[in-house]
């Protein structure tokens, strides 16, 4: 058993559409690799910055992200006799296998799986982001008694029969 801390340059296209690690941000690995029968057995904890933006008000998110993985990176000449496989399942459980290469491993299928599933779909900037106004884009945290007077359709020829009541009312005091 070894243990490994690293801090690694971001892979890049570390996230989904809303946040993500930036390019080239540093992330912080702890590994352990453990030697076992079928090949090197890697744990591991990553940390990373996230940037991105509440999914509700737009505002920018900055964040860190802690998240944990393990995976077995197999001997090409793996004892196979060791292995309980199906025969009908033996080709979709060989493309799931990851192998050494060269005593070499390629870690960052991993930790993109890890980072990715790890990353909340839908990010808030809080908990009770109130979001934008659907009428005007206005973000309703930074003033939270706005409104819009809506009128219903129905009244709205109503609405319209007032102002030029009142219009009329003002065009009658000005004659007087």
């Amino acid at each position: 058993m070894k243990k490994v801390s690293r801090s690694v340059p971001s892979p890049g296209d570390l996230g989904i559409e809303v946040i993500k690690v930036p390019d080239g941000a540093t992330v912080e690995l702890d590994l352990r690799l453990e030697s076992v029968m079928e090949g090197v057995l890697v744990t591991g904890t990553a940390e990373a910055p996230l940037t991105g933006e509440c999914v509700r008000c737009l505002e920018p998110i900055e964040r860190e992200l802690e998240t944990d993985f393990q995976e077995l990176f197999s001997y090409p000449d793996a004892d196979t006799r060791t292995a309980r496989r199906d025969e009908a399942g033996d080709d979709a459980e060989e493309e799931d296998t990851l192998f050494l290469e060269a005593d070499l491993f390629d870690l960052e299928p991993v930790l993109r799986d890890a980072v990715v599933l790890a990353l909340p779909l839908q990010p808030v900037c809080q908990d009770d982001c109130p979001g934008l106004c659907s009428e005007c884009g206005a973000r309703l945290a930074d003033d939270p008694d706005h409104h819009h007077e809506v009128t219903d359709i129905r009244w709205a020829a109503l609405q319209d029969f007032q102002k030029s009541g009142a219009d009329q009312g003002a065009d009658e005091n000005q004659e007087k």
